[in-house]
């Protein structure tokens, strides 16, 4: 799985930390949760993150290839879930959560293929 561009290192697991999955810095690994935010970089769009511990910035593309029935992570304000798409259109993605069972409508660039 290759969730972050331009990394030359092996990358830690992600944890749950309460609601929220808490991804490792590639540079100092450190495991935080991080609120990405939409941007434009190398001619296209990705979710900019930043580690407050070491100030490395990193990018991961916006997914572009979701199909019906992929498994996916949505990052929400809240909470992060895990669920499967059931229907994907130009910039929002409806996922059904794992958990709950509840169907969604989330931001294309909230969601990670797993």
């Amino acid at each position: 799985m290759l969730y972050f561009a331009a990394l030359s290192q092996d990358r830690t697991m992600s944890r749950l930390i309460g609601a929220h999955i808490a991804d490792p810095c590639p540079k100092c690994l450190v495991e935080e949760v991080r609120a990405g935010s939409p941007s434009f970089a190398q001619e296209r769009d990705v979710i900019s993150y930043r580690c407050d511990r070491c100030r490395h910035t990193w990018f991961r593309p916006v997914e572009n290839d979701l199909d019906v029935c992929d498994t996916v992570r949505v990052d929400l304000p809240d909470a992060t879930l895990y669920g499967t798409v059931w229907q994907v259109e130009d910039d929002r993605v409806q996922v059904r959560d794992t958990n709950s069972g509840r169907v969604l409508w989330v931001e294309l660039w909230r969601v990670i293929l797993c």
